[in-house]
């Protein structure tokens, strides 16, 4: 009976060595897999997303086939008027079905914003007088930075954008972020009612190979201002609304794409002063002027705009590619016209 024992043992152990070695093989070969056609894995969005710049597609992120899994990390920078944004993160598709993603995201602010904190740094103490609290607006003078972190989800639900191509039926995915900013003093200031809060989008994608054009419909569910960077909601709550968003794609060649995209953004806070310690700082614009600071006059107002974009995508090879783009952002808080090109790396693997 002992001996029986110690070779069933033994035959367990074999078992799964095999096994192990089976596993360790199957991974190798076929877990990570790049299968799909060169540039239809996407680009990156700012938010982590595969798609396109500034919207997310129904495409899972990557080469992957439904037999593997392939992931990026991603970088992009776009200097504009008043801003610098800075994004980094990484992405993971699942068997061409899930998709995982986390980003982090900076945006310097420049010479509107630096003007502020000098102003609040000089008429901080009479604005604390008036409401008799000490005022922490966020915002510094020459080194205000607003960060956020996202994290993505998506699922395709049915459809295959690739392969069938000559069915009028696109692919369609669902899929979400969740977005916590860092700037609690800065987004009160501004209004927002959150610093964090969460979106659902649900997105349409057709590939059209014989015209070689992709064409992507978007409708993100959100009450985020300025994708988030700014907060969510407003001085009437947070209430989210449905925003489209459309990317149009054309393969120039096999390794160079290019396209326009639109995304639709809100008005929670449009039209509203920014806020230090509950006083409306536009009823102090003619006090401000008689003070010398008259370059302040409308500036204390925050706009949003829609975002649109025209890129260039170029894909070496499935492991690079780069993405190079002019963002038309208009205004975003107190600051009008932010236009600017932008660059975008993915690197995949």
């Amino acid at each position: 009976m002992e001996e029986a024992k110690k070779n069933g043992l033994r035959l367990f152990k074999s078992a799964a060595l095999v096994a192990a070695i089976l596993a360790s093989n199957i991974t190798q070969a076929e877990m990570f897999n790049t299968g799909k056609v060169l540039a239809t894995g996407g680009v990156s969005m700012i938010d982590g997303a595969g798609g396109g710049g500034i919207t997310p597609w129904a495409t899972i992120t990557g080469y992957a086939t439904r037999d593997g899994i392939n992931g990026n990390v991603h970088y992009t920078y776009a200097p504009l008027a008043n801003y610098t944004l800075h994004s980094i993160g990484a992405a993971v598709g699942f068997w061409d079905r899930f998709e995982l993603s986390y980003t982090k995201s900076s945006l310097t602010t420049g010479s509107t914003f630096d003007t502020l904190g000098l102003v609040f740094d000089t008429v901080g103490g009479l604005t604390g007088e008036l409401a008799g609290t000490p005022v922490n607006t966020g915002i510094e003078p020459f080194n205000t930075t607003i960060e956020m972190d996202i994290v993505g989800a998506k699922v395709r639900v049915f459809g295959e954008a690739i392969y069938d191509s000559d069915n009028l039926i696109p692919q369609i995915a669902i899929g979400g972020f969740y977005k916590k900013n860092k700037n609690d003093e800065l987004l009160t200031t501004l209004k927002a009612a959150k610093t964090k809060d969460w979106e659902a989008y649900i997105s349409a994608t057709k590939i059209f190979f014989p015209i070689n054009t992709l064409i992507n419909i978007t409708a993100r569910y959100s009450a985020a201002n300025q994708t988030g960077l700014t907060g969510f909601g407003g001085p009437d709550g947070d209430d989210k609304e449905i925003r489209p968003e459309i990317s149009l794609a054309y393969l120039l060649r096999k390794d160079t794409v290019i396209g326009v995209e639109w995304a639709k953004h809100g008005d929670n806070v449009s039209g509203q002063s920014v806020d230090v310690a509950g006083i409306d700082l536009t009823e102090l614009q003619p006090t401000l002027g008689a003070l010398g600071l008259g370059n302040l006059a409308g500036t204390l107002t925050q706009n949003e705009s829609d975002w649109y974009d025209a890129f260039i995508a170029y894909f070496p090879n499935k492991n690079l590619s780069m993405t190079f783009a002019y963002a038309m952002l208009g205004d975003i808080t107190i600051t009008p016209d932010q236009h600017g090109f932008y660059l975008s790396l993915q690197a995949s693997f």
